[in-house]
């Protein structure tokens, strides 16, 4: 598997021509407790850095935007039935949907692993 990050802190892991996204363990510690979440549903369409989903925190309430352009697949029902898993699980089992990647040049283009880690280490 192959996993890409972006500046909002979305990650997405590549696997076969299907790839899941969810949000960052950074940007979980940020938010704080995750009390809601709003995952779309399969068959949507999806463009790079547009909405996607909502997650509200005892903090704040934010938008967990599309990495790359897609059509969702499927969206993850058990972080809606139990937000918390996006905290104690970020890149596991919190993950938010999956989708058929449009167009591979753009998850190409997003950050790998070394990069994030620059990225959030300058934050």
């Amino acid at each position: 598997m192959t996993i890409r990050f972006t500046n909002d802190h979305e990650w997405i892991k590549l696997d076969g021509d299907i790839a899941t996204v969810g949000i960052t363990d950074y940007a979980q510690q940020a938010l704080g407790d995750v009390v809601f979440v709003e995952v779309p549903e399969a068959g949507r369409d999806l463009t790079k850095g547009k909405d996607a989903a909502v997650v509200e925190s005892v903090k704040a309430a934010s938008e967990v935007y599309a990495p790359v352009d897609g059509t969702v697949v499927e969206g993850n029902a058990a972080v809606t039935d139990e937000p918390s898993l996006v905290n104690t699980d970020p890149e596991g089992a919190g993950w938010f949907f999956k989708m058929k990647i449009k167009d591979m040049a753009q998850f190409e283009a997003l950050l790998d692993e070394e990069a994030y880690k620059s990225f959030i280490a300058g934050l």
